[in-house]
């Protein structure tokens, strides 16, 4: 698969409300996560960590949302929308913007971009 139809076959498994089995599939060992301009998250295992943390910390899923996606060369881009509902009561619809970076079929960077806002 081309860099275009791995990112949404990712996309797709992470809709379908599989985000841990997208992780393990398409993540490499190797793999560095940022959000926004903060310190960069290394290694999968770390971020394993903060995925679960992510996913655990939702009460209710209410819907997602990839607005637009486009991919040139090694890199893809998507834009997010996500309405969920986290424990504690909160409800947020979020935005945000996923920046890829594959390698062997593996995503080997991911940066997200949102405001902090929301």
């Amino acid at each position: 698969m081309n860099t275009q139809e791995l990112d949404q076959a990712l996309n797709q498994q992470i809709l379908g409300g599989d985000i841990m089995g997208a992780f393990e599939k398409y993540y490499a060992e190797d793999v560095v996560m940022q959000e926004n301009a903060a310190e960069p998250f290394v290694g999968k295992a770390f971020n394993r960590e903060r995925e679960l943390q992510f996913v655990n910390s939702i009460a209710e899923f209410h819907g997602a949302a990839v607005l637009a996606s486009a991919a040139s060369g090694d890199t893809s881009f998507s834009e997010w929308e996500m309405d969920v509902t986290f424990k504690g009561g909160a409800r947020y619809k979020l935005a945000q913007v996923a920046v890829r970076t594959w390698k062997d079929g593996q995503v080997v960077r991911e940066r997200f971009y949102y405001n902090k806002g929301n």
